[in-house]
């Protein structure tokens, strides 16, 4: 009996220690098998992300390999990637015609933890089934920046020729001229020059005009046609809003520190030096313009008084409208790779925006406004702009502005499109030419490029 027992407990003791090495070597095949493959587009993080790929296979056990393409050259390096053995499993598409030439690729992300926690949806990349294709990771937005001391102290003015008590009554294009126009009237009383800093038309300052003013019209043009931007739809435009357009541009040159004629020779420094040294109360720029206001010598702005309004244009249903917040970085996963490969990839990004040390990294390394609403206030940018953005993205019932900048044509458009604008600014040019010009010009560079 005492033979038998002991051989049952040998036996035993034998299943244990195979059954326990079976369950290492399951763990470690895991490990060793399951690798996500990262093609990184920002050179400029490429440690950071390093660093952040060690901390998650010690903390998980799954190994991250970040391949960085050097700057201007993400495409190629994607392209030359996706035909070999270690394609990525975890890549970038810069937008809606980005994912249509990466489609054959890009996994549905439609149930995807992270996209769950995407603070505004309407900033991801879908195709024309509905699917959610594209993540965003990393949002900027601008619209018009205002100093609320100076709009308060309007406010405050007992002769006033409006009725408006708050910046919060103004939703829409005709509220905005209305106090505009007036805060122009008194701008002696209020102690500025004018009410918006100088439109910056000088050669290779008109980025301003000719791409993030331009990207509102078209905006509603592709989406009250229900344009799909990942097609061909986008090749001819009518410029439908743009009387809306010049609604905007005549109250910025209008209601401006210059004369509208002198716009040519201003740059946006110019402009942000203005704001900063309160000879306005307003100027349209984004989120990354906070270090461009705070290190002026003699900024007099307290950051607590730097706010956003959205572009209203006069454009039915603006009330609703938010600021212009978007993005070329989306994340996408490589539906060639395996299931348990696209888990991973899919596990490695949402721990970056979930988890304390992924978050640290995301805000305080990378630098980014992360579009999820898993960040606590503390966890966020603390600059006062990147806080506006991120408070506008939450507002209920109001509907960002989507960044459709990869879709323009060429940027010979853009500074074509930006001469005419200048000519206009300073009475040469009719605006009816302008619209004209600019379409003819949009249907040319589409063709060239095709």
């Amino acid at each position: 009996m005492n033979l038998i027992k002991k051989l049952l407990t040998a036996m035993m003791a034998v299943a244990l220690t195979a059954g326990s090495i079976l369950t290492m070597s399951s763990c470690s095949n895991t490990g060793e098998t399951v690798t996500v493959r990262y093609l990184n587009f920002k050179p400029e993080i490429a440690d950071k992300y390093n660093e952040l790929a060690k901390e998650y296979q010690a903390e998980t056990g799954v190994r991250v390999i970040v391949d960085t393409a050097a700057n201007n050259t993400y495409e190629q390096t994607l392209m030359a990637k996706m035909a070999t053995d270690e394609a990525p499993t975890l890549f970038q598409i810069n937008g809606p015609k980005g994912y249509a030439n990466w489609k054959d690729y890009c996994a549905d992300l439609s149930q995807s933890e992270l996209y769950q926690h995407l603070s505004d949806k309407s900033l991801a990349v879908t195709g024309a089934d509905g699917k959610v294709y594209g993540i965003p990771y990393v949002v900027e937005g601008y619209g018009i920046i205002y100093n609320e001391a100076i709009t308060d102290r309007y406010f405050a003015l007992a002769d006033k020729g409006t009725a408006y008590k708050s910046m919060d009554e103004i939703n829409n294009y005709q509220k905005l001229k209305e106090l505009v126009e007036d805060m122009q009237n008194h701008a002696d009383d209020l102690g500025i020059d004018g009410v918006f800093a100088s439109t910056s038309f000088k050669s290779g300052e008109d980025w301003r005009w000719q791409s993030h003013l331009t990207n509102l019209p078209l905006y509603y043009e592709f989406e009250s046609n229900d344009i799909d931007l990942t097609g061909n739809g986008t090749d001819e435009i009518t410029f439908k809003y743009s009387d809306q357009f010049k609604n905007i541009l005549d109250l910025y040159l209008n209601n401006s520190v210059v004369d509208r004629k002198l716009v040519g020779t201003k740059t946006v420094a110019d402009s942000m030096a203005e704001f900063a040294l309160e000879k306005c109360a307003m100027v349209q720029n984004g989120n990354w313009a906070w270090s461009q206001i705070g290190d002026v010598s003699g900024n007099k702005v307290k950051s607590e008084n730097i706010k956003l309004l959205p572009i209203y244009s006069g454009i039915d249903g603006e009330e609703s409208q938010g600021l212009c917040i978007g993005t070329e970085n989306f994340y996408a996963i490589n539906k060639k790779s395996s299931e348990a490969e696209q888990q991973a990839a899919l596990d490695f990004i949402y721990w970056m925006y979930s988890s304390e040390k992924g978050k640290q990294y995301v805000t305080n390394e990378f630098g980014f406004i992360a579009p999820f609403d898993t960040f606590d206030d503390d966890e966020k940018p603390q600059d006062p702009l990147a806080l506006e953005v991120i408070d506008w993205m939450n507002k209920d019932g109001i509907n960002s502005i989507a960044w459709n900048f990869t879709i323009f044509p060429s940027q010979t458009f853009k500074d074509e499109f930006g001469s005419s604008l200048l000519k206009y600014a300073q009475g040469n040019k009719k605006w009816d030419d302008v619209v004209k010009d600019m379409v003819s010009s949009w249907k040319k560079e589409s063709s060239a490029a095709a």
